[in-house]
């Protein structure tokens, strides 16, 4: 007898995963149960631990031997518990049955490989098409994802290609034997807001093309308004709270599925006070910044990653800048940091021309200007505690050792943290504690301006939230400028007195975030609005 059209493609009962001895739980999920319809996409949803990841690595047989073992449940795949079969039969399952889409292609995908080899590769393994046969099939799926070119591209390889168009390489190897069963594991995270809107459009057109099951695992409840028919909510490795997209959104039942939606920062933007009357902190004229790119045989070529930007922030102030990738946001933050060297104009920080100056006249400046980068882990040493890294500025600046620590303390209290953790290392904090000290630590050199680098991007939505309190707190306690670079408009929108959007290096609009938000002029700043995931819906809003 056959599997019934109207049953679910994948139906997990019950699932449980046991996590080694030592760490902070028993199970990395437990009693998990969910189903997926053909046709269907659902989201599973939830923050850094909650067991999403685990649980879509399960259902593809891909827990690592050894550290995680599935000890209970089922996991059917139309019918057959993908628990009970051998690593030889999963291995004939994935790929053809059933296919995953990770965050991250360029790891994903090999670079010594050319991309359609690598689409290729999986018909080679589970079919006996003709070589002829297979690049033809290679073709017609890339064009069915809409990648330009695919007689071009077939013989490229990954690192020729933008994160997008790997993104679709990587959808259509998992689509090109037509599975059952599609897992997309944060395929968007990693990509810009345009291109993360065509890749969400793209898979919602192949599930209602192929009648594919999708089970999308996402932290981000844009992307759940924006594709989900149903949608699993995860906390701490269990399932909270399962149901329609609509009724989860709009009637949430349990406390944590609220505070994950109340969490989640809004295209609105809420009244500000001017600063109009404060002075001026930082001031950019003609700011240039050209690459020299070289190659073997290639001619060298010049990259204008900064073109002319003019830049003005107040004390008090916050001036957010977005923009996508290559957008040159991030290098103008390096520029006025002096993190880098820029090519041409002026960068005034209270009317001191920083631009040219070598590293000993720098030197008295350093402190004036303070960053905090994207990823906390990487921004502070492992093998030091961050008692020494809070420390270390001042002290290098003549402040005496026991000023600088109880400095440090007073900024540990100041961000939320205990002072006596202050002997701990980077790695016995979560990520947002990480944030929280790297902050304390740039807050400890007393600067003029502190420049925030995507410093919230890498962390998870009520985490966010809190950080992006915190940056706000510290501005008006401080009397603080802020440079605050991001891609994320709803983040911008809580945070950002002013507005400048950047495109290619340029800056195309600048305004009041109020304004801005309101009517934008600039046909690339629509882009990113009409590109913004669930842009229509307001979260937070709930019916009783």
């Amino acid at each position: 007898m056959g599997w019934p059209v109207t049953a679910p493609v994948l139906d997990v009962q019950g699932l449980t995963v046991r996590l080694p001895a030592g760490a902070d739980r028993v199970h990395a999920v437990e009693n998990v149960s969910f189903a997926v319809a053909p046709g269907e996409i659902v989201c599973v949803v939830g923050e850094s631990g909650s067991g999403k990841s685990v649980t879509a690595h399960a259902v593809m047989g891909l827990l690592p031997p050894g550290q995680l073992t599935a000890t209970a449940g089922r996991v059917l795949l139309e019918g057959d518990d993908l628990l009970r079969k051998s690593p030889t039969e999963m291995r004939r399952i994935r790929g053809d049955r059933i296919s995953m889409i990770f965050q991250e292609p360029m790891t994903a995908l090999n670079p010594v490989m050319k991309v359609g080899d690598q689409i290729a590769e999986v018909l080679d393994i589970h079919t006996r098409l003709s070589e002829r046969e297979r690049r033809a099939r290679v073709l017609d799926v890339m064009t069915s994802v809409h990648l330009p070119e695919p007689e071009r591209l077939i013989d490229v390889y990954p690192h020729q290609l933008s994160g997008g168009q790997r993104q679709r390489i990587m959808i259509a190897a998992a689509l090109v034997l037509d599975p059952v069963l599609l897992i997309a594991d944060e395929p968007t995270t990693a990509l810009d807001v345009t291109t993360q809107a065509q890749i969400l459009k793209l898979i919602k057109e192949l599930r209602a093309r192929r009648n594919t099951g999708v089970l999308f695992i996402t932290h981000d409840f844009g992307v759940v308004a924006e594709v989900a028919h149903r949608v699993v909510v995860m906390q701490h490795g269990r399932v909270v709270e399962q149901g329609r997209t609509e009724d989860v959104l709009r009637r949430p039942r349990d406390d944590y599925t609220r505070m994950l939606i109340r969490a989640v920062p809004s295209l609105s933007p809420p009244p500000r006070a001017p600063a109009a009357a404060a002075p001026i902190v930082l001031q950019t004229t003609d700011l240039s910044k050209t690459y020299l790119a070289r190659g073997f045989f290639a001619k060298r070529r010049e990259v204008k990653a900064v073109k002319d930007v003019n830049l003005q922030v107040r004390r008090g102030e916050t001036l957010g800048v977005v923009g996508e990738s290559g957008s040159g946001k991030s290098t103008v933050a390096r520029c006025i940091a002096r993190l880098i060297e820029p090519t041409g104009g002026a960068i005034l920080i209270e009317g001191a021309d920083v631009a040219r100056l070598g590293a000993r006249a720098l030197r008295p400046h350093r402190k004036r200007v303070q960053i905090v980068f994207q990823d906390p882990y990487r921004s502070l040493n492992p093998r030091r505690t961050v008692g020494a890294a809070i420390t270390e500025g001042p002290m290098n600046f003549g402040m005496a050792e026991s000023e600088a620590a109880t400095r440090a303390r007073n900024l540990m209290r100041l961000v939320g943290l205990d002072p006596d953790a202050l002997a701990r290392f980077p790695h016995q904090f979560s990520g947002g504690q990480r944030q929280r000290i790297c902050i304390a630590r740039a807050l400890a050199m007393e600067p003029e301006l502190l420049v925030a680098d995507e410093p919230v991007s890498a962390l998870d939505v009520s985490v966010q939230a809190q950080v992006l309190e915190l940056i706000d707190d510290v501005r008006k306690r401080f009397n603080l400028a802020v440079l605050f670079i991001t891609h994320d408009l709803r983040v911008a929108a809580q945070v950002c007195d002013r507005i400048a959007v950047m495109h290619k290096g340029e800056v195309v609009e600048e305004g009041t975030t109020a304004a801005v938000f309101a009517a934008p002029k600039h046909a690339y700043t629509r882009a990113l609005f009409d590109s913004a995931p669930g842009r229509h819906f307001e979260f937070g809003k709930f019916e009783v």
